[in-house]
């Protein structure tokens, strides 16, 4: 769909970026819109999960009408059901609820009434930190949200230990980060960063990301909503910690083709800008400092959304772009 152009021999890494980084973390495609079933492109909601699950009210939205950038946000809803509460829920793998009693639902990389649907998104890195933005309403005084990103070689399942519906899925993680909202209110787009915990030397082959508007898998309350925008991962190359990244360090910013970089910190020396399409692939990337004209020309790429990365020793930042 849109043209590959070279500044820094991109051609050869652009399968590795896009096994790096979260695929549509934006949130900017979708499927089956206007339908029960509308979902982000590359996750899944209940509505395409298993058993019961399907049988459950729509719980994941796309929202156009508030964002943290770009033209949307995803939605999550917990509702009630007939005989049950519904958490609000969208993952990268599919939501399995084999009876009717909430404790036996999971989130897997299989399908339990076809195990030859496999639902993974590759992913290769070992980042440090798991950051994004959102916005949280509570249904009730004890409910919080959760965004959940497991790092992992084969199949997965969350929660992790056996139960009569899957086997332990111990073996296979490699590492995982998680974020809890505060137990109030959020009505503003906030910016979370958590750290991954490793359990495992090995590198990982795919990545799990489980969010839902209520953190309690057997809750009783309706009505909490939690939207998330932005969701990225963040790769150290020095002993900086993420935290300590000033992403308002510079101003990136597309005109006419071109995406320019201004440094607000003369400080900052070197930074490498990255550019992906909506699908995560790698379609562009360029050294940058104070002591150059940063300017690069996007001319051979068609117009639409686009996401960029700005990496350097002192600062991380990363959002969308329109080129005209």
């Amino acid at each position: 769909m849109k043209k590959i152009f070279t500044l820094i021999s991109v051609a050869f890494t652009s399968s590795l970026f896009a096994q790096t980084i979260i695929q549509n973390g934006g949130f900017e495609l979708w499927e089956n819109i206007g339908s029960a079933t509308e979902e982000p492109t590359f996750f899944n909601s209940n509505k395409t999960g298993t058993d019961w699950a399907t049988s459950g009210p729509q719980t994941c939205y796309r929202d156009a009408s508030t964002f943290h950038s770009g033209a949307y946000s995803v939605r999550m809803e917990t509702k009630t059901f007939i005989f049950a509460v519904v958490n609000g829920s969208v993952a990268t793998g599919i939501i399995n609820a084999p009876t009717t009693t909430k404790s036996d639902g999971y989130i897997g990389t299989i399908k339990n009434t076809d195990l030859s649907d496999i639902r993974r998104m590759a992913f290769v890195g070992r980042p440090d930190s798991l950051i994004g933005w959102y916005k949280y309403t509570q249904g009730g005084a004890a409910e919080l949200g959760k965004i959940k990103a497991i790092l992992h070689k084969g199949n997965y399942y969350d929660p992790e230990a056996a139960t009569a519906y899957h086997p332990d899925s111990t073996v296979n993680k490699i590492g995982q980060a998680q974020f809890l909202t505060p137990t109030a209110n959020v009505s503003s787009w906030t910016r979370f960063s958590v750290p991954f915990t490793y359990v495992s030397a090995s590198n990982p082959s795919y990545i799990m990301i489980n969010t839902t508007s209520s953190y309690d898998q057997n809750t009783s309350t309706a009505g909490s909503k939690l939207w998330i925008d932005d969701l990225s991962v963040v790769y150290n190359t020095t002993s900086i910690s993420e935290n300590a990244y000033n992403e308002n360090n510079a101003n990136v910013y597309a005109y006419d083709k071109t995406i320019h970089v201004d440094f607000l910190n003369a400080n900052q020396k070197q930074a490498t800008l990255s550019i992906y399409d909506l699908t995560g692939k790698l379609v562009g990337q360029k050294l940058v400092s104070n002591s150059s004209q940063n300017a690069m020309s996007v001319s051979e790429l068609n117009s639409g959304l686009y996401m960029y990365q700005l990496i350097g020793t002192e600062i991380h930042k990363s959002g969308k772009l329109f080129i005209k």
